[in-house]
């Protein structure tokens, strides 16, 4: 039995060596099946490796946050953008037309609102309504450390079997509590359990200090969790570090919709992603295009 106090911290991550992936462009997904690869490059732009999601799946949970009072208005005209739209199935019967072509990844977790414990979630959508709607992926929330981690995790194996036998990739979100240390050591931790139970690709939050140790020891794509509403530049940033160091893309809500001109900064965090634009040159673009759109 391991003892967990005789734990080492790992070193060994051979951050010049990258991870191969023969015969597909995202690392560890070489041998998936047919449906599970064509679904995950409708995702990851098959030319760049890369994905800008954009996430509106906040209601599930917190109601009409601020940005998404009206996704109908506010959001529709986001989706010529977004190479995903991550969102729950009520938004998407409800408001996306189906003639739309954006690429979905189905918020499947749910069962508790932010004034419960936000970690005692289940599997909240059948595995019959997801292939229904058509989407590419579906996304649950694994709570590492969390009150009810085991049934987290447990929801994430449940889910990743049921999409196996149809095709359907699983995304796990690692959740991190109020409590929990937002460090590299902890995201190894949650994005490796995650991607050692079979989760097809993982969101996780940036750090500062030692992200590319969490991308380099994780064998499937990382997407980065934009997180918080921070300025304009400086998400451009985090998002230009995370690419640089590893992560296959981001998934942006907050910092997007909820952003002076939500148009512009999807198409200038675009740029940082799979152009390589730096954050001052997307920023430059972000200022450009939302001057256009104002007039």
């Amino acid at each position: 039995m391991p003892d967990v106090e005789d734990l080492k911290e790992a070193k060994k991550f051979h951050l010049d060596i990258p991870q191969e992936t023969p015969g597909f462009h995202l690392k560890g997904c070489a041998n998936l099946d047919w449906g599970m690869r064509n679904r995950l490059s409708r995702i990851f732009n098959p030319k760049t490796g890369r994905t800008v999601m954009l996430a509106i799946d906040h209601g599930y949970f917190q109601g009409p946050t601020t940005g998404l009072e009206r996704v109908d208005v506010d959001i529709l005209p986001l989706l010529p953008y977004a190479d995903t739209l991550m969102l729950t199935r009520g938004i998407l019967r409800s408001i996306i037309p189906p003639s739309d072509t954006t690429p979905i990844v189905l918020r499947v977790s749910g069962g508790a609102s932010i004034l419960k414990e936000l970690s005692n979630e289940q599997i909240a959508v059948d595995i019959e309504d997801s292939i229904r709607l058509n989407v590419c992926a579906m996304a649950v929330q694994v709570f590492i450390g969390g009150e009810y981690e085991r049934e987290s995790i447990i929801n994430m194996t449940r889910l990743v079997d049921m999409g196996t036998r149809y095709g359907i990739p699983t995304l796990a979100v690692t959740a991190v509590g109020k409590d929990m240390a937002r460090d590299a050591r902890y995201f190894r931790l949650a994005t490796r359990i995650c991607a050692e139970l079979g989760a097809h690709y993982i969101k996780t939050y940036y750090v500062e200090k030692g992200f590319e140790t969490v991308t380099a020891s994780c064998p499937v794509p990382i997407v980065m969790a934009g997180g918080k509403k921070i300025p304009e530049l400086d998400a451009l940033t985090m998002a230009y570090n995370a690419v640089q160091q590893g992560a296959a893309g981001v998934d942006m809500g907050r910092n997007i919709f909820q952003s002076e001109a939500p148009a512009a900064m999807l198409q200038a965090i675009k740029a940082v992603v799979h152009e390589n634009e730096t954050p001052e040159k997307a920023f430059d673009l972000y200022n450009t295009l939302k001057n256009e759109f104002k007039k």
